[in-house]
């Protein structure tokens, strides 16, 4: 009886492998074959062009479309001050169809037509340049065409000849004045 209790007892968990599978087939069975592994790569690959050409497409519509907002931006830029400009000339042509004008009611007329010219001016962030006597010249703003002795600093406004314009912050024409030579 001994014998029989010293005698290992198969054990039907452990024994299920085969017998003829070995640790590298069992290996090679689960990673995929090489055939495989090129469709997964192609497959992927189809994927990512695919992304890529969509992506590619998107950014052609969106460089048309800023394209086409620029040209319409050129196109309609003058469009709010066209507006604004329409009041003067209906003033200047309803002004002319006056029979019988005096001088005071030609003043008048012309005094609202300016009202309304400087409102279409301000509605369109077009600022006069007026410097004042005795402002330092801004070579920026002003264009001095002469200098002349006067009792002030050298290089200040002495006479305004012409007043400048700016568009928002950029120069449409400078302010021509004379300057103040150096003593």
């Amino acid at each position: 009886m001994q014998d029989q209790e010293n005698q290992t007892v198969p054990n039907p968990e452990v024994d299920q492998a085969p017998a003829d599978s070995t640790p590298a087939e069992a290996q090679a069975e689960a990673t995929p074959s090489l055939e495989e592994q090129l469709a997964a790569t192609e497959a992927r690959l189809a994927e990512m062009h695919e992304a890529f050409m969509r992506a590619k497409a998107e950014g052609e519509n969106i460089r048309r479309r800023a394209q086409e907002d620029v040209a319409k931006a050129h196109k309609f830029a003058v469009e709010s001050f066209a507006e604004a400009m329409l009041p003067v000339k209906d003033s200047l042509e309803m002004a002319l169809k006056v029979e019988a004008p005096t001088l005071d009611t030609l003043k008048e007329g012309v005094e609202m037509t300016l009202k309304q010219l400087n409102s279409a001016f301000e509605r369109n962030r077009l600022l006069e340049i007026q410097p004042a006597q005795g402002e330092k010249l801004d070579p920026n703003k002003h264009q001095a065409v002469s200098v002349v002795p006067a009792d002030q600093e050298a290089n200040t406004v002495v006479t305004v000849l012409q007043k400048g314009y700016m568009i928002a912050d950029r120069l449409l024409r400078p302010a021509i004045v004379t300057a103040a030579q150096a003593k």
